[in-house]
């Protein structure tokens, strides 16, 4: 058996070897990306405005997807709704959903909902 001093040694040099190979990777990493880059188009720019992917382990409560079956969705989901209500700042709500923070704290204050409503044209 080793002794720690032996495996204290081995950890060096293993930490090493994988410094050396980070810094070799590196740079065709690098040079793999710039390709990348220049044939779709990308810019700096649109890597710093991307949104990051978001996980597969799923959101607390909800269960994980399974590969291949679609969640269920609803027959109108993801389609846009006219604004039913608009705030003093340009805040827009379409009445479905819980109220927003901008509507209750006026309605907190005494105003009516109804004030805020979008007059039909």
């Amino acid at each position: 058996m080793s002794n720690l001093i032996d495996i204290q040694s081995q950890i060096e040099k293993l930490q090493k070897q994988a410094s050396e190979i980070k810094a070799k990777e590196f740079h065709s990493t690098v040079q793999d990306i710039l390709a990348k880059m220049q044939a779709f188009g990308i810019t700096v720019k649109d890597l710093q405005n991307a949104k990051p992917a978001k996980s597969a382990k799923g959101v607390r409560g909800k269960k994980a997807a399974v590969p291949g079956k679609l969640p269920k969705v609803g027959k109108r989901a993801g389609i846009a709704v006219a604004a039913k209500y608009r705030g003093p700042n340009g805040e827009t709500w379409s009445g479905r959903g819980l109220t927003p923070k901008w509507l209750a704290a006026l309605i907190g204050q005494g105003q009516s909902k109804e004030s805020f409503a979008v007059n039909a044209q």
